[in-house]
């Protein structure tokens, strides 16, 4: 549940336009919800401000239909990501109110207005053209978590030029993500050039000696920019997450 619809509700409660009947029905299942084949947390937007998402890679279509539909029925927006096509085009039909991006492999379903919520803009900057599906999803997952997003494609070190022509997004941006294969060596490009915090994905894409994006990941783990940080290969979605924690600069008082 949103924290704006749990204060309707109470308010709604304090007024007498709302029962407490009424409203335990409609709390019923929080914390969570226990669909047969998930244990859906409704209480992460409270307790994070972030929903839960579903990640589909592993899950079956069956799974995915009921615990995207329970969501749904909650009322809040949803996420659900690693996605194939064919998972994908079943949620789509299920749900035509949804959005499958099959570059992404994500499915989006929104059922409240999205409000920006961050310091400033939240830049992906994609090395190649092969990292664009990492990179969409963290692009995808950003905007959904209430980030201003912009996006800046192809511009690996291979031609280094690329990216000095968008200094100015760079310089403006609030935090910054770099998705990279190869050797990884973008990253600390950008981390040697701005202040804003970068956050670098590895991604699996290169030839045999990459190893599946070790490579690009040893290589940004051992950045000399300083301050980098660097999250799982192909990660684009806790890329993302990170991004925004970042962004809204939240934490204990």
């Amino acid at each position: 549940m949103h924290p704006e619809q749990l204060k309707e509700l109470l308010t709604a409660v304090s007024s007498g336009v709302c029962d407490v009947d009424a409203a335990l029905a409609q709390l019923r299942n929080l914390p969570f919800e226990d669909a047969g084949v998930a244990m859906i947390d409704h209480h992460r937007t409270l307790r994070q401000g972030l929903p839960e998402t579903v990640y589909g890679e592993g899950k079956t279509a069956e799974q995915l239909l009921t615990i995207v539909g329970r969501m749904i029925a909650h009322g809040g927006n949803v996420l659900s990501t690693r996605l194939s096509a064919e998972k994908g085009g079943i949620l789509q039909a299920a749900y035509p109110q949804g959005e499958y991006d099959p570059l992404a492999r994500t499915f989006v379903v929104l059922q409240q207005p999205i409000v920006p919520t961050g310091r400033g803009t939240v830049l992906v900057v994609c090395a190649g053209t092969s990292d664009l599906p990492v990179a969409k999803e963290a692009a995808i997952t950003a905007r959904l978590f209430g980030n201003l997003v912009d996006e800046v494609s192809d511009v690996g070190v291979a031609g280094i030029h690329r990216l000095f022509a968008h200094s100015e997004k760079l310089r403006k941006a609030a935090v910054i993500i770099v998705v990279a294969g190869m050797e990884g060596a973008l990253p600390s490009v950008v981390g040697g050039l701005v202040p804003a915090p970068i956050i670098a994905v590895p991604t699996s894409v290169g030839y045999g000696a990459a190893f599946g994006g070790i490579a690009a990941l040893l290589g940004m783990l051992n950045s000399c920019a300083g301050g980098v940080t660097v999250v799982n290969i192909d990660n684009g979605f806790g890329a993302a997450y990170a991004a925004t924690r970042i962004n809204r600069g939240e934490g204990a008082a």
